[in-house]
């Protein structure tokens, strides 16, 4: 897969686009006016794995906090870029108060409701010129559900003049609105004196489809780097599996710089979830590698015990704990390790001996044996109660032989 050419826009000191990896983005969900707990929730996305945090900057009180928030942050010892989500106001916001634009790394402009008629052209340069002053990036954000209603209205009325047969659905109607508006937005920008490598656009629906044809229309207009992802995504596996179909055929094409997975928690449930999602469909693209992965069995009626699903479940928690750990410990690639637990004789031994280790349990009726396999070669056989630990060691073993 070769990645679309873009430019390189600089947040804090993370490189997007160009030859950079592609990120992954977060969303706090808390009052941004509260400052304890939005720096709280900033440090668990970003020790999740957050390359970037957003949050929103909605009124006066919201932007007198953010320069608490980066430098609460700063005492803490973390660097992650912060970037102001702005809608209808922004450009009141940092006109008051310019020291919330110079705390932040990127402001986020949604196009569609900075204003209309010429207050709209007028909002849009206070914003930007905002951004020029602290030198600071921009996101040009366009969402489905608040599109530039000027462009929207002109291609309806462009569209009922058609032949019946050739008219565009009010759908694709909205799609290409989001696009005009995403590259008008982009030239006026440049017009007013932003530099081409501070600005990234995303142009982002809830429908996987749309998804895909706004950004693969979008990355052949401009050479932005682009911010990805469903404006929201959904509830559990509903949002999980929309997120990696529209993601992944997407990042397929090449397209895609920073990603979000706008994932509705569950009540009580941690924010970082929609980071580990992200980072799950990078690694299952083969684009990123964040943590070893485990290679293991459904179950089937050979497998009738439920002991490899503990080993599984385990070993999964096990790598999550380790592989920090490892990293800070100079075990380079360790991300990258293979580790399969395997149920029976079927799959088991072949499987094992694929992964850089695994471990290939006994299934109904078979030796209650469980070989261990490391690079293909029989290392070890394992039975008992302890050889979920022992398992465990031997993965110590085989981080430290191969990874230092």
């Amino acid at each position: 897969m070769q990645r679309r050419v873009s430019h390189e826009v600089k947040v804090g000191s993370v490189g997007i686009g160009a030859d950079n990896p592609i990120r992954v983005q977060s969303m706090t969900n808390t009052l941004t006016a509260d400052v304890n707990s939005t720096v709280k929730q900033i440090i668990e996305l970003a020790d999740a794995g957050s390359e970037l945090v957003r949050f929103t900057v909605k009124d006066f009180m919201d932007a007198a906090a953010v320069p608490k928030i980066k430098e609460k942050l700063e005492q803490e010892k973390y660097t992650v870029p912060l970037i102001g989500d702005f809608h209808y106001n922004g450009h009141l916001l940092l006109k008051k108060y310019p020291e919330c634009a110079e705390a932040l790394d990127k402001l986020r402009i949604n196009p569609g409701n900075v204003g209309v008629g010429k207050s709209r052209d007028d909002n849009f340069k206070m914003i930007v010129d905002k951004a020029i002053e602290f030198n600071k990036p921009v996101r040009i954000g366009v969402n489905f559900g608040s599109i530039d209603q000027r462009i929207f209205m002109k291609l309806m009325d462009e569209n009922a003049k058609k032949k019946e047969q050739e008219q565009l659905g009010s759908e694709e109607l909205a799609v290409e609105a989001m696009i005009q508006s995403a590259i008008e937005s982009e030239k006026m920008a440049k017009e007013y004196g932003m530099k081409e490598n501070k600005i990234i656009l995303s142009t982002k629906v809830s429908n996987v489809p749309s998804l895909v044809q706004s950004y693969t229309a979008l990355a052949k207009l401009t050479k932005q780097p682009l911010h990805v992802g469903l404006t929201e995504a959904g509830l559990g596996e509903k949002g999980i599996v929309s997120s990696a179909a529209g993601l992944s055929t997407i990042l397929n094409k090449g397209i895609g710089d920073t990603i979000r997975v706008s994932l509705t928690p569950k009540p009580g449930s941690p924010r970082t979830q929609e980071v580990q999602v992200a980072q799950q469909i990078l690694q299952a693209n083969g684009l990123r590698s964040f943590m070893p992965s485990v290679t293991s069995c459904p179950g089937c009626g050979r497998t009738t015990s439920t002991l490899f699903q503990q080993i599984a479940e385990q070993i999964t928690e096990y790598l999550q704990k380790k592989t920090p750990q490892w990293k800070k410990e100079g075990y380079e690639g360790v991300e990258e390790m293979v580790v399969a637990v395997m149920g029976c004789v079927v799959n088991g031994p072949g499987e094992s001996k694929s992964a850089n280790i695994g471990l290939s349990l006994p299934g109904n009726g078979e030796d209650p044996v469980s070989p261990v396999y490391a690079d293909g070669k029989e290392i070890a056989k394992l039975k008992g109660e302890n050889r979920i630990e022992e398992f465990k060691e031997l993965i110590e073993q085989y981080v430290k032989s191969h990874y230092s």
